[in-house]
């Protein structure tokens, strides 16, 4: 089993709150987490029909069957539970008492924040990380894991990528997407998706969109925050701090899984990832990815953002941290060039509270170049911890 960098941060909040949840996409691991992590507690799975009929109609008999301390997977199935948590925290005033998973961020983050404001932590578990693939001595080829993404299933066992993130699809996304909107037309939807795979790295035009999948802006606007809450895509925000007008102000998209991406794309192996015209800006995706894995597994929010002007200055990552900016390129070449640097150094000299900078490629290289360091992507998440 592949060692997860989130446990530290688990075993410490465990031991200061009465009640732990840990959201983040379908399929990433979080009961895993929970189960081995935590081997001794019962368990409950509220996505079984029978389970979570009696939670709904009987919490006190559900608590006799499933007594704390005790995991209970997808709470959002049934968050009228969480009133009963909070009391049941407040009388035993014991920590690590509940670990609650969940895969949807608006409405479980909006119940719990009512109900359990001050008694949990709250983790966001993401896939595989090229960290943890990487200390676990799995293959980290650039194309390879472009190609599979990072689920665990498809690390843990001999699968068909491709049937993988189709049933993912038709199993998953469709299914909770459709929980939190309305979607009449799946073939409309399945269309926009495949369209925002096609502009990871890009910022998202509605307007644009709209046209193409002939389906109004204003819907797909609650498309794309519905897919957001299940974890499916990722908006960066840009950085436009005491930057004026001439700034870039809407985010730009990137998928959680960038196997999920690379599916929708119609990419069937590494070999074709290698060649398509979207390498760079999938690669950028991963890496994106990666350094807000390196975030949450850290207990951090993400901090990341990205930074464009008018005039052409352009950063693809900046990690805010205490008031200084890291900026960092990121580019797929295998192969070292130093102008790879350019932008970063110009950024640096236009803002005053930029320090350091990276290049994150692809290649074996690692010179620092007039003070920006070059990395290979497998050293993204050190990046991260080396400013934290």
């Amino acid at each position: 089993m592949i060692e997860r960098k989130i446990r530290k941060v688990l075993d410490m909040l465990t031991g200061e709150y009465p009640v732990i949840t840990i959201t983040g996409p379908r399929q990433s691991g979080k009961t895993t987490l929970a189960q081995t992590h935590f081997p001794s507690y019962a368990y409950a799975n509220l996505e079984d029909p029978e389970i979570r009929s009696l939670a709904e109609n009987d919490a006190r008999e559900f608590f006799r069957r499933h007594p704390a301390p005790v995991v209970i997977d997808e709470i959002q199935r049934v968050p009228g539970l969480l009133s009963h948590i909070q009391a049941r925290a407040d009388q035993e005033r014991l920590n690590g008492r509940y670990i609650l998973t969940g895969s949807q961020q608006l409405g479980l983050r909006a119940a719990v924040s009512q109900s359990l404001a001050g008694r949990t932590a709250i983790l966001q578990l993401l896939p595989l990380s090229v960290e943890e693939l990487s200390g676990a001595g799995r293959g980290v080829d650039r194309d390879e894991l472009l190609h599979k993404g990072f689920m665990p299933k498809i690390h843990g066992a001999n699968v068909n990528v491709e049937q993988l993130y189709r049933n993912y699809f038709l199993t998953y996304v469709e299914r909770d997407v459709r929980q939190l909107v309305n979607i009449r037309n799946l073939s409309h939807f399945e269309v926009f998706l495949k369209l925002l795979a096609g502009r990871v790295g890009q910022v998202a035009n509605l307007s644009s969109l709209s046209n193409d999948v002939g389906v109004s802006a204003t819907t797909l606007g609650e498309w794309l925050s519905a897919l957001e809450a299940s974890y499916i895509v990722f908006r960066l925000p840009p950085y436009f701090e005491n930057f004026g007008k001439r700034l870039v102000k809407s985010p730009k998209l990137y998928f959680v899984e960038v196997g999920l991406a690379a599916y929708l794309l119609g990419i069937k192996s590494p070999e074709q990832a290698a060649r398509d015209p979207l390498l760079g800006g999938l690669f950028e995706n991963l890496v994106v990815v990666e350094a807000l894995k390196a975030r949450y597994n850290a207990g951090l929010d993400s901090g990341l953002h990205f930074f464009r002007d008018s005039r052409g200055l352009e950063v693809d990552l900046l990690l805010n941290h205490g008031r200084k900016l890291l900026p960092i390129e990121i580019k797929a070449a295998r192969s070292f060039n130093a102008s790879f640097a350019d932008g970063v150094e110009r950024f640096r000299q236009a803002v005053p509270n930029a320090e350091g900078g990276a290049v994150v490629y692809a290649g074996d290289l690692t010179p620092t170049v007039k003070g920006v360091r070059f990395t290979h992507f497998t050293g993204t998440a050190k990046l991260m911890e080396s400013v934290c």
